[in-house]
């Protein structure tokens, strides 16, 4: 092997010691994104709730004195994760590039913009296509018999749930990615074991939607299948490099 492909091919090694240093470095900066991120969104606040009211069209009640200010901060608080994502996603991969060879460092172009895309789109689907349904069908659901009337802090924290769960959920492609790139998943095997993956997804969207109807849980099931089916093929192009990189070892 030439110099230059040692050079490309070498990796930092750290103590353990150094690692638990740079995790604490680590996440020292993405708690300060997080309060930054917090602190931007308490300033607009009441326009994302007024936001967030839109698919329900009626005024919130409150039932406790501290209610309203607890939805206030709620509210503040995951939008301001929401916000500061892209810092997070980056600090997590400034950890784990030591690990890395200077080759398979360049991939932070790829894996930043996929995993902030991918959370950004299960945001829009659970909004856009989730949050609709579910409201409406919880809203005109034997109106003869129940009124909706519903309180800040249920309706908010039903909503912000769905949306930032859903979100964390659309990760699935590159953490299956990331397993089978160090030899923990490989495609055949996620491949045979698609009935009990179905499973595993529906108890995930049993999780994510609060609501018991079966209409939002099959919608939230629908894109996560096709994420797990999307898994198996970046799967199967995962393990084909690890197999590749035990060979070289």
């Amino acid at each position: 092997m030439s110099k230059s492909t040692e050079h490309e091919d070498s990796f930092v090694e750290q103590t353990l010691l150094e690692h638990l240093n740079e995790l604490r470095k680590r996440m020292t900066w993405a708690a300060l994104a997080l309060v930054i991120g917090t602190v931007i969104s308490f300033i607009f606040a009441q326009d994302i709730l007024l936001f967030l009211l839109e698919p329900y069209n009626g005024q919130l009640q409150t039932l406790r004195p501290t209610e309203g200010i607890e939805t206030f901060f709620k509210v503040a608080l995951v939008s301001g994760v929401i916000l500061s994502m892209p810092v997070i996603l980056f600090q997590f991969w400034l950890f784990i590039s030591p690990g890395l060879t200077k080759k398979e460092r360049r991939y932070v172009y790829l894996f930043i913009p996929a995993a902030l895309g991918l959370f950004l789109l299960g945001i829009a689907f659970a909004w856009f296509v989730l949050v609709p349904a579910a409201v409406a069908f919880l809203s005109s659901f034997m109106p003869a018999v129940f009124k909706t009337d519903w309180t800040g802090q249920e309706y908010i924290g039903f909503i912000l749930a769905m949306l930032f769960w859903l979100g964390i959920s659309f990760q699935m492609p590159i953490i299956i990615y990331v397993l089978s790139v160090v030899g923990l998943v490989s495609g055949p095997m996620m491949r045979d074991q698609w009935r009990v993956a179905v499973v595993g997804v529906a108890i995930l969207a049993a999780a994510i939607t609060p609501s018991i109807d079966p209409v939002t849980m099959l919608l939230t099931m629908a894109p996560l299948l096709v994420l797990y089916f999307l898994s198996i093929g970046l799967a199967f192009l995962g393990y084909r490099r690890f197999e590749k990189s035990m060979a070289i070892d």
